[in-house]
């Protein structure tokens, strides 16, 4: 028996085990297969169904999906395919009846009429909903959100959602059951046959985001959701949240075609090829593609499979090598993975093709160590409900990898893993669920002692987390203590007090540890798009904001230890400047020392100028900032920057030290705390060339010692390289292309290399073979005055352009020490280049 839901095949599954026992029976869903030798019954969900074993029933639940847009052509396909040899049961709503009878002549329609009544009640508001009342929401923020409103009006709510695991939806409803809460909370899940003790439903909403639009429930949505309330020959009723006139009011007619269950037709199923042909990609893609040829049935809209197939199929190495029925059908297999955690078909579909590209080399095999490690990952119960309920989608696809037993060498071992770790996951996301949404904590907090904050027993345990009277109530980081987010709002300004009250001895202790820590428990946080900050022990303290010089940011403390006293502050401040001092001296020595010789009556002005600019832009920078001061500069004053250790490229002014990993994270951090703005994200280390990418990766490419060529970014040191190289090749007549080794072992593209030349003031030679040139070095020309770049002469003549000279040409000289007007030329020809 096919089912439309996980959760309802399992509860099946469950009930038919009570009744034949479990050597008979078997469960078959994407991320669970428990087939026992000698299983009789097999319960599915319908993607699972196996259409090839002979059975003598066979029965889908649920048939009227087929009208589905996303998972109709499913349903469609075990409808039309999916046969027992004595006998075939197709059970769904009366609305497909027609259009089954079309499909299937032969085939007979029973009607099976409700027993209980289920009748319209009205509008109610939370606070007046009757007990035994599911409350159903069509959004995880709708549905969390009336839940807490439950838990401050009626003592809290068991929840349900169809992206909860069976264990952890079986412990919430088991709750409602119990009678541990008298409501609950569900999304329209519970309308697939979830079989509740449900006595009234009540709509929070009436509309729905359907994966492309945001609409309006149909008459017969709303009947299979009501429908959960009464139970065989108990009458149930239904009714809407808040006034009769809000977004969840039924309309009369609804009320009506609700009450005597009268829906229209279903006009149409959604079908796709079922078993398409799998002799090359194309003839699958095809097959996939067809139009159907019964005027019932319409195209399905492209899937998430189908959509990750079309991206893989143009990828060459696909291409390659999947040839023959055999690659053809494990690629579909592999592209038929779920994408439970529902992150869209681009980002499914690399994670398809990584699996795929080790089921297709040597063993055809996921390698137990990496598909462990990706079990790793996910095995934390850290981190609220959203975090745990995406760790349980994550874990999904594993378990549904670990149960195809032709993709691992041990799936056995991997398959327990799987449910191990979906267990743990599931227990602890019913632990935050109940924590949140059943007011437990507070009745023990209060149990005695009333309001009396005085009263309250606080403990802090060893890993930072905060008790009260063994109930967690927050966590310490560092010096900031955070209310569990569980709390509820009233109760927060209580904990804290209680918290704060008994935490300032533990707080004047860490103080004390912080300040006399090593350098090796502080560390720089620089990541991107938050603040420079400074961390001891994992924890930020401090905040780096912007201070006198770029090399002396204000230390502003965390707020938690400005609470403590001021002789405490001062000693924690001092500490912080103090290892920020010395990681100027590990890592920015060329900075400092440059700040020095600014401010060193011994230098000449005109030489402290340059140290002061170069120095403020954080010892990297475009030549064209500092041609003003350069030119100023005679023979031996130049002599004194590369004394320091400056490089005075034909591009760039630059320390080299500078360009050191180290030395990038600590620039970027302090011109980002000197403008007041996050950090941006910086180059791997170790890198030499890296795509331009977006806005922000340029930013900090740049701040890293990264010029622009085109498509392309070039570490400074290697650009300048690469224009003395070119020299040095134009010098002995050689052709110095983007085929040269040089340029190749860079992997500089052409379109970069070109930019790069010309950037560098060289020309290309006129008449010289294209696509291979050879280059003329002309430099840069004196950027103007004013008057003379108007002068009508002037106007719209090309600039720089060499004359047409033979191929072995030889080059003009460069000059002796660069020109201060180096950068004019460069301005003109490549501005937009940075």
């Amino acid at each position: 028996m096919g089912f439309p839901l996980r959760l309802l095949a399992r509860e099946v599954y469950d009930r038919v085990v009570a009744i034949k026992g479990p050597a008979q029976v078997a469960l078959i869903t994407g991320e669970e297969k428990i087939v026992p030798p000698q299983a009789r019954y097999f319960l599915c969900t319908a993607e699972s169904m196996p259409l090839q074993s002979d059975y003598a029933f066979v029965a889908l639940d649920e048939a009227q999906i087929g009208a589905d847009p996303e998972r109709g052509h499913i349903f469609t396909d075990r409808l039309l395919r999916a046969r027992g040899r004595e006998e075939t049961m197709i059970l769904g709503s009366a609305s497909i009846a027609r259009l089954v009878k079309s499909l299937i002549p032969d085939v007979d329609i029973i009607g099976r009429p409700r027993f209980s009544t289920l009748s319209y009640a009205g509008a109610k508001k939370l606070s007046r909903l009757p007990k035994r009342s599911a409350i159903v929401a069509f959004s995880a923020e709708e549905v969390y959100a009336v839940a807490e409103m439950l838990r401050r009006f009626r003592g809290g709510a068991a929840v349900v959602m169809g992206a909860l695991s069976p264990r952890t939806r079986n412990a919430q409803v088991q709750m409602f059951l119990n009678g541990e809460v008298d409501y609950l909370v569900a999304t329209d899940a519970i309308g697939m046959g979830l079989n509740l003790d449900v006595a009234h439903v009540a709509f929070a909403s009436l509309r729905k985001f359907d994966g492309r639009r945001s609409r309006r429930l149909t008459v017969a949505e709303m009947a299979q959701i009501a429908g959960r309330a009464g139970r065989h020959h108990k009458d149930g009723t239904f009714g809407s949240l808040g006034g009769e006139d809000g977004s969840a009011a039924f309309t009369p007619e609804e009320i009506e075609a609700i009450e005597a269950h009268r829906f229209p037709p279903i006009e149409h199923l959604y079908w796709r090829d079922g078993a398409p042909r799998l002799d090359s990609l194309a003839t699958l893609i095809a097959d996939l593609e067809e139009r159907p040829d019964r005027p019932e049935l319409r195209a399905a809209p492209e899937a998430v499979d189908l959509a990750v197939l079309k991206r893989m199929a143009v990828d060459p190495t696909v291409v390659d090598r999947v040839r023959g029925q055999r690659q053809v059908a494990r690629l579909w297999d592999a592209c038929g993975l779920p994408d439970f955690q529902k992150l869209g078909a681009d980002h499914h579909a690399r994670t398809v093709s990584r699996i795929w590209h080790f089921l297709s080399e040597g063993t055809g095999h996921i390698p137990r160590d990496w598909f462990a490690q990706q079990l790793a990952r996910l095995d934390s119960v850290q981190g609220d409900i959203d975090t745990l309920s995406g760790r349980i989608a994550a874990a999904r696809t594993w378990a549904y990898i670990a149960h195809r037993a032709d993709w691992l060498a041990d799936p056995a071992e991997m398959a327990e893993r799987t449910r191990a770790l979906e267990e743990k996951l599931s227990d602890a996301l019913h632990a935050a669920l109940t924590q949140r949404f059943v007011d437990r904590r507070t009745t023990v907090l209060l149990r005695d002692i009333g309001q009396n904050v005085n009263q309250l027993p606080v403990t802090v345990e060893a890993d930072g987390t905060v008790c009260v009277d063994g109930e967690t109530i927050g966590r310490l980081d560092g010096f900031r203590f955070s209310v569990d987010p569980a709390t509820r709002h009233q109760d927060r300004k209580l904990l804290l007090a209680a918290a704060e009250r008994r935490l300032g001895k533990v707080l004047r202790v860490k103080a004390d540890e912080l300040i006399g820590a090593a350098d090796v428990d502080f560390a720089l946080l620089d990541a991107a798009g938050d603040t420079p900050c400074i961390a001891w022990s994992g924890t930020p303290v401090a905040t780096l904001l912007a201070g006198p010089t770029l090399l002396t940011p204000e230390i502003r403390l965390d707020r938690a230890i400005l609470a403590l006293d001021q002789d405490v502050q001062k000693q924690v401040t001092s500490r912080l400047t103090n290892w920020v001092d010395a990681q100027k001296q590990k890592h920015l020595l060329p900075l400092v020392k440059m700040a020095e010789s600014a401010a060193d009556p011994q230098v000449p002005p005109v030489v402290r100028a340059v140290f002061a600019q170069l120095g403020d832009a954080g010892g990297v920078s475009p030549r064209t900032d500092l041609d003003s001061a350069l030119g100023h500069l005679d023979k031996d004053q130049r002599h004194l920057l590369r004394r320091a250790g400056i490089d005075i490229g034909v591009l760039d002014i630059y320390h080299p030290g500078l360009l050191k990993p180290g030395a990038a994270r600590w620039r970027g951090a302090l011109l980002a705390a000197r403008i007041g703005k996050p950090c941006l994200p910086l180059p791997l280390p170790g890198l030499t060339l890296i795509p331009a990418g977006e806005k922000f990766d340029q930013m900090g490419a740049r701040i890293a010692g990264f010029r622009t060529f085109g498509e392309q970014m070039l570490r400074i040191d290697m650009a300048e390289r690469m224009a003395r190289t070119a020299h040095e090749a134009i010098a002995k007549g050689e052709a110095f292309t983007a085929t040269s080794p040089q340029i190749v072992s860079l992997g500089l593209s052409e379109a970069a290399f070109l930019a790069l030349m010309r950037a560098a003031g060289f020309r290309a030679v006129e008449g010289a073979e294209e696509g291979n040139p050879n280059w003329v070095f002309k430099g840069r020309q004196k950027a103007r005055p004013p008057q003379q770049q108007q002068h009508p002469a002037r106007e719209g003549k090309p600039r720089g352009k060499p004359a047409p000279r033979p191929a072995a040409a030889t080059p003009a000289r460069a000059p002796a020490a660069p020109a201060n007007n180096a950068f004019a030329g460069l301005a003109a020809l490549l501005g937009r280049n940075g």
